[in-house]
């Protein structure tokens, strides 16, 4: 049997809890220890998932002997810090998207990475799921000729979160690009290959974050994309993948994939399903795992490269809407 592989969770909010529970369901995945900014949370987080070491702050984690991995679930605005204090540490990281607040910061986690030969990753969990791997399997048959088109939305509504919640605020990297535009405009790239240009346009909310950005990818290899997030429209969330010969649509929350149809020109049509693990967050930590078992720095299925030119576009669209963050002021 392989290895059993230690995790840590630096971060005790509602994505942390997603993690503890999905490597629970992962063989050779143990949660050993958790931290956050106080004795409390941790304390709490620990008792829910039977974790052995609480620790007190994000430090003792990062120099905890008896962790191979560690997932950070802080906030946006904390990743590149937590990041750079794990992998000094001497950790593997799997980091919540967005990956960062700018290229700038994420180029500095990477370059870090590299330079002590520790695996990290962007968690982009949905590129890891069943239905994803065969939409990409459909595309590469050619069932729907060349890809040309996609079109997708992500949208909820939190009415009641105050401005200081971190959807709303800048300090925390709130507004919709970077708490969910992520999705749509991760996978596809996934799907169309490397994104050449950008147009974005943008509703601005009182706290200076974007309320809802609807972004139109033109993409290098040809095709383009037409992405919309929103966090006061609850839409359909649904991703459309078309070619000349037909298309395929996954259904209700692309992000989570687990239903999607196929119709093409000639009149055949298909309707599947992936149920997934758990809530799916599993997939992502069996990826972790299996690059950590292979000796990678890096997945190729998330590689280092694209997480570097996804957040320069990121970076490209707060520009053309306005979006600026603390994070952005050059330090000296």
């Amino acid at each position: 049997m392989d290895k059993v592989i230690r995790w840590g969770i630096l971060g005790t909010g509602q994505i942390a809890r997603a993690l503890a529970f999905a490597l629970q369901e992962v063989a050779g995945a143990k949660l050993v220890a958790v931290a956050s900014r106080g004795s409390a949370g941790a304390d709490k987080f620990g008792r829910e998932f039977g974790v052995g070491r609480c620790h007190a702050s994000y430090q003792a984690l990062a120099d905890d002997p008896d962790v191979d991995v560690i997932y950070i679930a802080t906030p946006h605005a904390m990743h590149a810090e937590n990041t750079l204090m794990c992998l000094n540490g001497g950790k593997h990281v799997l980091c919540e998207k967005a990956f960062a607040m700018n290229r700038r910061e994420a180029a500095e986690m990477v370059d870090l990475a590299r330079h002590k030969q520790l695996f990290l990753m962007e968690a982009m969990w949905s590129r890891f799921l069943p239905a994803i791997g065969e939409v990409r399997r459909i595309i590469d048959s050619g069932e729907i000729g060349k890809v040309a088109q996609i079109q997708s939305d992500f949208g909820f509504t939190a009415p009641e979160v105050g401005p200081l919640h971190r959807l709303l605020n800048p300090a925390l990297g709130g507004g919709a690009l970077l708490d969910i535009g992520i999705y749509p405009l991760s996978l596809s790239a996934f799907f169309l290959g490397p994104v050449a240009a950008v147009q974005a346009v943008a509703e601005m909310g009182p706290t200076g974050v974007d309320l809802q950005t609807a972004f139109s990818l033109l993409h290098r290899d040809g095709g383009v994309s037409s992405c919309v997030c929103s966090i006061r429209a609850q839409s359909p969330s649904d991703m459309t993948i078309a070619g000349p010969l037909g298309h395929i649509r996954i259904h209700n929350r692309f992000f989570q994939a687990q239903t999607l149809s196929v119709e093409t020109l000639d009149g055949n049509a298909r309707t599947v399903e992936f149920p997934h693990i758990g809530s799916g967050y599993a997939y992502e930590v069996v990826e972790v795992m299996r690059c950590l078992r292979a000796g990678l720095i890096e997945s190729p299925l998330m590689p280092h490269a694209e997480t570097l030119a996804l957040m320069g576009v990121l970076d490209t669209i707060r520009a053309q809407i306005g979006l600026a963050y603390g994070a952005d002021q050059v330090r000296p």
